[in-house]
């Protein structure tokens, strides 16, 4: 497994839409994001886009694994690339947003993310469609950072 840097042109968006199922939403941050995939003698297995802010604050907008390949470590390990590499480019802040129940939170904090604030109705009001996850509608956004 090799885990690099990227153009945003070379992320397949199908892997893309299996973390954000909105493709406007994608293309607002793809194009200014740095972009980190897990290849797999030459496929991409996952991906990552981090957008730069402000400062020293970066954001993270999309993690996402292929589903055949799910379960098996590969976004940790990515994840943790690119976290590896975000001080190297001036990133001592990371953000992002997941919803506020499932697998996701879990996730974030095992890496040291916290708690930063939450935004009611972030999915109501952001998304036309309803996002569920086993069975439950997401609704409201969490928010999370971790000081590199």
């Amino acid at each position: 497994m090799e885990y690099i840097e990227v153009k945003s042109s070379e992320v397949p968006m199908c892997l893309l839409l299996e973390a954000d199922p909105s493709e406007a939403s994608i293309l607002s941050y793809l194009s200014d994001s740095w972009c980190f995939v897990a290849l797999d003698n030459g496929k991409v297995l996952a991906v990552c886009a981090v957008k730069p802010l402000i400062g020293s604050l970066a954001e993270i907008y999309n993690v996402s694994v292929n589903p055949e390949f799910q379960g098996k470590g590969i976004g940790s390990e990515l994840l943790a690339f690119v976290l590896s590499q975000l001080p190297g480019k001036g990133i001592n802040r990371v953000e992002l947003g997941t919803g506020t129940f499932g697998y996701q939170l879990t996730y974030y904090h095992r890496f040291g993310f916290r708690v930063d604030s939450v935004l009611k109705d972030y999915f109501l009001l952001k998304y036309p469609d309803p996002i569920f996850e086993n069975g439950i509608q997401h609704q409201d956004m969490l928010r999370l950072y971790m000081l590199l």
